[in-house]
């Protein structure tokens, strides 16, 4: 039986899998559903490898969690 961070990367990868795919058919798209496939592919690794894991912060990131805690 799968876990749920199986089920999850599952779904992205597929999600990714579809994005390429409708890139393949509108040459206009391709690119941005590259960008949109790889960045599936990539929760989906995360996902899968620690499912408990915490997203890196990026330096926009901070001041949004700064002003969380006000």
């Amino acid at each position: 039986m799968s876990n749920h961070a199986e089920v999850a990367a599952n779904l992205l990868r597929n999600a990714a899998i579809f994005f390429r795919d409708i890139g393949g058919q509108n040459p206009e798209l391709k690119e941005q559903m590259e960008v949109n496939a790889r960045t599936y592919d990539a929760v989906a690794d995360m996902v899968q490898s620690d499912p408990h894991g915490e997203m890196p912060l990026s330096s926009g990131d901070t001041a949004v969690s700064e002003n969380k805690a006000d």
